[in-house]
C-alpha cells in the first residue's frame, strides 16, 4: 500500500510540475496532494500545522495565478478583453506552437481582444505585453511553490 501511495504521490508531483505550464493542469494543488499522500503513511512526516500553513499558500498562488494576468494587463492599459484574448492565445497556443505558443498566442490574443473593442494598435500591444507579463509572472509563482512541495515531498519520502 505505501508504494502505491509513493509512486502515486510521484505521479502528482510531475503533473503538478506539467500543471505550472499547462493551463488545464491545476500544478500546485496536484503537488500538495502528494504531501497529503505521504501524509497517509504510518509514519506521517508532517504537522497539522505545517499542511494547513502550505495549504493556504497553494491556495493563495493558485488564486493569485488566475488575477495576476488580469493585473498585468490592466496595469498596462487593457481591458477584460485583452485578458479574454490573452487567456484564449495561451490554450490556442499550447497546442498550435509548443512551447512557444503559449507566449507568442498570449500577447497575439491579448492585442486582438483589445483591438476588437477599438483599442489602437500601440496601446492594445502595450496590453499584450502587460497579460503576457502577468501570465510569466503567475507561472513562475506557482513553479516555485510547487518545487518546494517537491522538496518537502522528496525528502520525506
Amino acid at each position: 500500500m505505501e508504494i502505491i501511495l509513493i509512486i502515486s504521490g510521484i505521479l502528482l508531483i510531475i503533473l503538478g510540475l506539467i500543471g505550472c505550464f499547462v493551463p488545464v493542469l491545476p500544478g500546485p494543488p496536484l503537488a500538495y496532494i502528494a504531501l497529503l499522500l505521504l501524509q497517509i503513511r504510518p509514519s506521517a512526516p508532517f504537522s497539522s500545522k505545517f499542511l494547513i500553513i502550505i495549504g493556504i499558500a497553494v491556495l493563495i498562488v493558485t488564486l493569485i495565478d488566475y488575477m495576476i494576468p488580469a493585473l498585468g494587463a490592466k496595469k498596462w492599459g487593457g481591458t477584460k478583453y485583452g485578458i479574454l484574448g490573452a487567456i484564449l492565445g495561451v490554450v490556442i497556443g499550447l497546442f498550435v506552437m509548443p512551447p512557444f505558443g503559449f507566449i507568442i498566442f498570449s500577447i497575439l490574443g491579448a492585442t486582438l481582444g483589445e483591438m476588437l473593442v477599438g483599442t489602437n494598435f500601440k496601446k492594445a500591444l502595450k496590453a499584450g505585453f502587460g497579460a503576457f507579463i502577468g501570465l510569466i509572472l503567475g507561472t513562475m509563482l506557482k513553479f516555485s511553490i510547487t518545487l518546494i512541495l517537491a522538496f518537502y515531498f522528496f525528502t520525506n519520502l
